[in-house]
């Protein structure tokens, strides 16, 4: 008797527990504790209400991020509509400047379009950026300050100085 109670033993140990239900059942109560525990802290300090939000009214001071200033400042200068597909455009053009490229030459050096509207789209998306960036900003300059308006337009700020 104290030999199979022993070879049990030895089994289970070699073989160990099964995963299903044993180990699963633990963690799904575990599962259940922390999610009591996080709901009973969500009734009893819930987070305040503020004024709701208006899906058509950016807050001041609100950027979105580097990869995007420049397409949010495009749509400062011209009318959302114009905006929005003038950028579908551009991406569509991108798209295809391969294939409206027909010169010969495999050399990329030597594709003077392709060299050409690349050049151009850096350039604008660099001046978009940079213009996003400083818009409504106050920035110091060669120790004048310049407040930069919606459109990034420099405003020198007089100091007023009391004697």
């Amino acid at each position: 008797m104290e030999k199979e109670i022993e070879k049990r033993v030895t089994e289970e140990i070699e073989e160990g527990k099964p995963f299903f239900p044993n180990h699963f059942l633990k963690e799904v109560m575990v599962a259940f504790l922390l999610f009591g525990f996080i709901l009973t802290l969500a009734v009893f300090f819930p987070f305040p209400f503020h004024e709701k939000a208006n899906p058509f009214q950016t807050p001041e001071g609100i950027k979105p991020e580097w990869y995007f200033l420049a397409g949010y400042q495009l749509l400062k200068y011209v009318p959302k509509v114009v905006g929005i597909l003038g950028i579908g455009v551009l991406l569509i053009i991108l798209f295809l400047v391969p294939f409206l490229e027909r010169s010969p030459e495999r050399q990329p050096s030597k594709r003077k379009f392709a060299w050409s509207i690349g050049i151009v789209v850096i350039f604008f998306a660099l001046l978009f950026t940079i213009l996003g960036y400083l818009s409504e900003s106050t920035k110091t300059i060669l120790g004048k300050k310049y407040h930069f308006d919606l459109k990034g337009e420099p405003h020198k700020i007089e100091e007023t100085k009391n004697k």
